[in-house]
C-alpha cells in the first residue's frame, strides 16, 4: 500500500489518521488511517492529528492510535 500525504495543505507528511464529520450529531471523529481513501474524509499526519479541534459547538472523538512503539511497550509490559 503506498503512503498518503496529509490533507493539510502545504504539508508533505504521511498521513496516520483520518478525520470524519457526522453534521447531523455535530460530531467530528479522529481515527487511525483508513483503509482506502473517501470522499469528505481527512487523511492526517501525527502533527496535525494532535492539534485538531472541532468546530465551535461540536464533540470530537479520539479514537487511540495504537502505533509499533505502543504495541512493542505492552507486550514488555505483561506478565509472564
Amino acid at each position: 500500500m503506498s503512503a498518503r500525504a496529509c490533507s493539510r495543505i502545504s504539508c508533505t507528511e504521511e498521513a496516520v489518521a483520518t478525520l470524519t464529520f457526522s453534521y447531523v450529531d455535530s460530531m467530528a471523529v479522529l481515527g487511525p488511517l483508513a483503509g482506502t481513501h473517501e470522499p469528505h474524509t481527512y487523511d492526517l499526519c501525527e502533527r496535525h492529528a494532535r492539534l485538531t479541534s472541532p468546530p465551535q459547538g461540536w464533540q470530537l472523538i479520539r479514537h487511540r492510535m495504537v502505533s509499533t512503539t505502543d504495541a512493542d511497550t505492552d507486550r514488555a509490559n505483561q506478565p509472564e
